[in-house]
């Protein structure tokens, strides 16, 4: 196999591994892997923005409790001090290096989202500013001369040697050629897992190969049981859903249920704004109460132009499905977004693997708590990358050598073999471990993914048959955790315990080969 030598690794092109990426690069070679085009990835779709701290009547404080109060008494304190007070700084920095975020007579316009008590989300290109955040650090990043991409290429194993990470191994879906990268230091960046469910936000690549890549090579995971499924998602059969922003209600939108009611009024102070675990639950109850597949979505209140300059995007989107955004009522229903869990990882990014780093939606930091708060997840991206990157650049480099690794076939006649499992395992996670979970479907659901695995023949080494496996294993470490936390709280919700438990206020933590454990918050 072709090797490669860099001194820092960064797997995924999201803006976490930009980032990771960008700030590797002063100090040296840095390959940035990743199965699909450079921009593709979650941070790439983001609609809503970025909080950050930045205006008169904010401060990181602020932006601290209402942090704390969504993450449902889980999140790490002293990791949210670091998002709040460096976030602020790195929207800063980026401003200087000439990141046009959108103003109105020379103020940055500041968005309102679910759970923030202040307008603070800057926004780019109104609803584009994931994308243009993302265009706008792959193009610095990309200008580094230390930076090489390798697009079109899966990560399919981490080398570990004498319990430190010295490399991974890759498959070229274009030459279908395996090759060796051999590194003092590895970043994933590899984003969440939620095409795992049938209704999905996310790209199609977001399959959780981080996570399994990791959990396999034997480090620490975290929070596994805590998905984060967005409230306003379009709700079209047949049709993927489309993420309709949180910064829609943040302007004032309101959620009807098939009455034409406004029920939210009744169930938080913050109403259509309280944090994301309340609204999608809210909704979930209202589509079982009517029996009906999804509620309501209004704009018709309010200023027309406004809205469809604000939302450009969305609304253009919206016309193709036959919907006029200013004038109809736009049926939604929740879908999955985001993993609050994730890799274990310290301040600084680094597991428990030596060598082994993970920042963004891939890693747990302990930021999100129970509940990711709107709009932090870029700011965890922008803070956490630079962070890891800088950790990992102080790493010595290994004098241990990889030994010959076994290749990976990519056969077509494997592909269908891979949906057909993907998708009934999609369909076990939507019905049984999805907003609303039991512990007796849990277990069942359990059950019948193991039977599935059972079905996974171990040879050929194909990469078709090695995403069955890792979309297996992920599934399986969320159903045993889910099963393990007997209370609802933030993103995990069960029937049969509805109530939080104080004694639940600790990490479930999962190992290879180790049996779960339950660690306490550190402060």
């Amino acid at each position: 196999m072709q090797t490669f030598n860099f001194d820092t690794i960064i797997v995924g092109s999201g803006l976490a591994g930009l980032t990771a990426a960008y700030h590797a690069s002063r100090y040296g070679s840095v390959a940035i892997i990743t199965k699909s085009q450079l921009d593709t990835s979650n941070s790439y779709y983001a609609q809503g923005g970025i909080a950050g701290a930045i205006s008169k009547g904010d401060s990181p404080d602020l932006h601290y409790h209402d942090t704390l109060l969504a993450g449902r008494g889980l999140c790490e304190k002293d990791a949210v001090k670091i998002l709040v007070n460096e976030g602020r700084e790195r929207i800063l920095e980026l401003i200087e290096l000439g990141m046009q975020f959108d103003k109105e007579n020379d103020e940055y316009i500041l968005g309102l989202e679910g759970g923030h008590n202040k307008r603070r989300i800057l926004h780019a290109g109104g609803d584009a500013t994931g994308k243009e955040l993302t265009l706008f650090l792959l193009k610095k990043t990309i200008e580094q001369p230390s930076v090489t991409a390798f697009e079109y290429t899966a990560v399919t194993k981490l080398i570990i040697e004498k319990g430190e990470c010295i490399g991974l191994q890759a498959l070229d879906f274009i030459t279908g050629e395996n090759k060796i990268f051999q590194t003092k230091a590895t970043i994933l960046a590899t984003g969440g897992l939620s095409r795992i469910f049938n209704r999905s936000t996310n790209p199609h690549t977001a399959t959780g190969d981080g996570i399994a890549l990791a959990y396999d090579a034997g480090a620490r995971l975290a929070d596994m049981e805590f998905i984060q499924f967005h409230p306003s998602a379009l709700s079209v059969e047949d049709k993927d859903a489309f993420l309709i922003s949180e910064a829609v209600r943040g302007e004032g939108a309101w959620l009807l249920n098939e009455n034409g009611e406004r029920f939210m009024k009744e169930v938080h102070p913050l109403a259509e704004l309280a944090p994301r675990d309340i609204v999608a639950f809210s909704i979930f109850k209202q589509m079982q109460k009517y029996n009906s597949p999804h509620i309501y979505l209004s704009v018709k209140h309010l200023d027309h132009q406004k809205i469809k300059s604000r939302f450009s995007n969305i609304y253009k989107k919206l016309k193709e499905y036959g919907y006029d955004m200013t004038k109809d009522l736009l049926p939604i229903a929740p879908a999955a977004h985001y993993m609050v869990g994730g890799i274990r990882t310290d301040f600084h990014g680094e597991t428990n693997i030596p060598g082994l780093f993970a920042c963004g939606e891939v890693a747990s930091t302990g930021v999100m708590g129970a509940n990711r708060l709107a709009s932090n997840s870029l700011l965890e991206c922008l803070v956490f990358g630079k962070r890891a990157s800088e950790k990992a650049a102080k790493r010595k480099k290994s004098n241990i050598q990889i030994l010959k690794q076994k290749e990976l076939t990519n056969l077509t006649e494997h592909e269908k073999f891979f949906l057909d499992i993907k998708n009934e395992i999609a369909g076990l996670m939507s019905k049984n471990v999805g907003i609303v979970r039991r512990g007796n479907a849990l277990k069942e659901t359990l059950y019948r993914i193991q039977a599935i695995k059972n079905r996974i023949p171990s040879n050929p080494r194909d990469y078709n048959i090695l995403k069955a496996e890792q979309t297996v294993d992920i599934c399986t470490l969320i159903i045993q955790s889910a099963i393990l936390r007997e209370e609802s709280r933030g993103g995990h919700i069960r029937e049969d315990y509805q109530h939080e438990n104080p004694d639940f206020r600790v990490h479930i933590i999962q190992q290879k080969n180790k049996e779960p454990e339950f660690i306490p918050l550190k402060r």
